[in-house]
This record gives C-alpha cells, sequence and structure tokens, in this order.
C-alpha cells in the first residue's frame, strides 16, 4: 500500500503533515523538537507556529534534516514580520506559512472561563488542580519556564495577545511584499472562500491551506471539507490546495485527498499523542494515522494515495 505523494515539489511519505499549533509545552515539555523529530522520521513536513515556545533556532537544530515550515501572521510592527521571515531564511525552513483567519481574537469562551493565561497564573482554582496533577505541575516548575519563543513579552490571554501584535487590517498588497521578501514556497493557511484562493494565488501563493483555524475563531464557519471543491475549481494546478480543521484520523485524511486536496493538516490528533507520551506519544500518533490511511485504501479497494478520486468520498447533503 502507498501512502506517498508530493507535497511542494518534495517527496513526502503520508498524505498529511503536522501542522502549527501554539502553547505546545503545555501539553508536554518535549514540546515542538518532539513534534519536529517525530515528523522528520515518518517523512512528513512539521509548521512551526509563531505562537510555539520553541525558537525557529531552537527547532532547527532539533530537526536538522526534516521539512521544517514556519507559520507567520503578519503583525502591526512590519520589521518584526521581516526579521521572523530573515530568520527562517537563515536557518533552512522550506516553506513560510502564512495564516490570514485572525485578524482579530476569537470569542474562545473556555480560555476566558479557564483563565488562561501565558504564563499560567496561579489561583487557589490552580492549586487544587495541580493537586489532582501533581506530575504535571512538577514538570512545569523543574523545566525552562513556559513563553512564546518567539515574543519578547508574552503576559496576558491569548485574545489580548493577538489585538496587541497583529495586523487587524492585512492586504493583498502586504501578501505580494511578503512574497517579495521570501524567495521559498509561500503557504497562505486560513482560506474559505473561492474568490480569496484566486486572489491569493494571483499574489504569489504556492498553495493555500483550507482551513476555519480548528473551528476556534468564527463559530459556525464553514466546514473545510465542504468548501474544498470549490477552492479547487477557482484555484485549478496554479497552486497545492491542503485542508486542516477536525482532521483526526487516518480517514478524515483519505477524505480530504479523495475530494481533490493535495494534503491534510493535522493538529490535535499529535497534541493529545504528546500529552500522553511526550515524544513517544507523538510517534505513536503518526504510526496510528499512518496505518489508518492504508486501511482506509485497502477498504476503498485502492492501492496508492494517487489513485484516489471523488467518488471514493461523499458529503452528506444538509438538511433543508
Amino acid at each position: 500500500m502507498d501512502t506517498s505523494t508530493v507535497i511542494l515539489g518534495q517527496p513526502a511519505a503520508a498524505p498529511f503533515g503536522f501542522g502549527p499549533t501554539g502553547f505546545t509545552r503545555m501539553m508536554h515539555t518535549d514540546g515542538e523538537p518532539a513534534v519536529a523529530r517525530v515528523a522528520e522520521r515518518v517523512g512528513i513536513p512539521y509548521a512551526l507556529s509563531t505562537m510555539g515556545t520553541t525558537s525557529i533556532e531552537g527547532l532547527a537544530a532539533a530537526a536538522p534534516d526534516g521539512r521544517r515550515w514556519f507559520q507567520l501572521y503578519l503583525w502591526r510592527d512590519r520589521e518584526a514580520s521581516r526579521d521572523f521571515v530573515a530568520r527562517a531564511k537563515a536557518a533552512g525552513y522550506e516553506a513560510l506559512v502564512l495564516t490570514v483567519d485572525t485578524p482579530v481574537p476569537g470569542p474562545r469562551l473556555r480560555d476566558v472561563r479557564n483563565g488562561l493565561t501565558i504564563p499560567p497564573s496561579l489561583s487557589l482554582k490552580t492549586f487544587a488542580e495541580g493537586a489532582l496533577h501533581p506530575a504535571w505541575w512538577f514538570d512545569l516548575f523543574t523545566t525552562e519556564p513556559l513563553e512564546f519563543a518567539s515574543l519578547k513579552r508574552s503576559e496576558g490571554t491569548v485574545a489580548e495577545l493577538v489585538a496587541r501584535l497583529f495586523d487587524p487590517a492585512p492586504t493583498i498588497a502586504d501578501l505580494a511584499w511578503l512574497r517579495s521578501i521570501w524567495q521559498g514556497p509561500l503557504v497562505v493557511k486560513g482560506i474559505l472562500n473561492p474568490a480569496d484562493a484566486r486572489v491569493v494565488v494571483d499574489a504569489g501563493a504556492d498553495a493555500v491551506v483550507v482551513s476555519n483555524h480548528g473551528g476556534r475563531q468564527l463559530d459556525r464557519a464553514a466546514t473545510p471539507l465542504e468548501v474544498l471543491p470549490s477552492v479547487l475549481d477557482a484555484v485549478g494546478d496554479r497552486a497545492e490546495v491542503y485542508v486542516d480543521g477536525g482532521v483526526m484520523s487516518g480517514s478524515d485524511v483519505v477524505a480530504a485527498v479523495a475530494l481533490g486536496a493535495r494534503a491534510a493538516l493535522v493538529g490535535r490528533a499529535y497534541l493529545y499523542g504528546l500529552m500522553a507520551g511526550g515524544e513517544r506519544g507523538v510517534g505513536r500518533a503518526a504510526d496510528i494515522l499512518v496505518q489508518e490511511v492504508r486501511s482506509t485504501l485497502a477498504l476503498l479497494g485502492v492501492t496508492q494515495v494517487s489513485a484516489l478520486r471523488a467518488e471514493h468520498v461523499r458529503i452528506r447533503a444538509s438538511l433543508q
């Protein structure tokens, strides 16, 4: 069973990559380096988040032979954005992933209710919950401080950080500027509209990610898999198209590829593995995903990823 494909002109052992996630060391202090090392061994790309807890250079040292992508938000301070791009280039990153679906912070009520801040704030509730998870807290307090490796100041909630640092009104001219200072593959993430997909590809994007940010930015946003066919029609063969958001199994990956995506990006699935067992847990999650891709192909009567077609998947019709 051949699970291999080509992503951004380079071979990949499976039709998925590990997408960018923030706060990764909150899951386990192995953090982003553990995820990158697993991706390197499996033979798939991994995107480091701007909101990650490992520096651009630190991740490069941890997985020197991996396919490393860097996910970027456009900052109010364009020189900060330029600096990130220069550092990613100097550290040998393959691709830049510009996320465009976060002009303002989404109403993440769970974060507010739970008092999520970076670094974690301590309260009576925090200590009470810590008593139930002593190993996590011991690990937190005996390892390097939890902070964003790409930010000089990171105090506050996620919403406060987004509002303070990120540009709320990026335009297509900003994408053209980014294209002018980055010569490698450029991916635009957060597309849910075929017209937007067409515009960013016209401006120089090599790939787009059909994504609703895991459903955490806009409640009741469109489901990426349902939007995928119209984005593919708009883009044609001028750029690769990926999907993320809710990709939790190998069969989800196969469904995305069958509908025309080049690959899917996985987030929560590998984070669950990281939480459960550090780097070994991420490795186990990757093994499960690859095996699920293989078994799904077999059950569809398909021997290779490249043979998947739209007739192999069906999206349930919406109720009127």
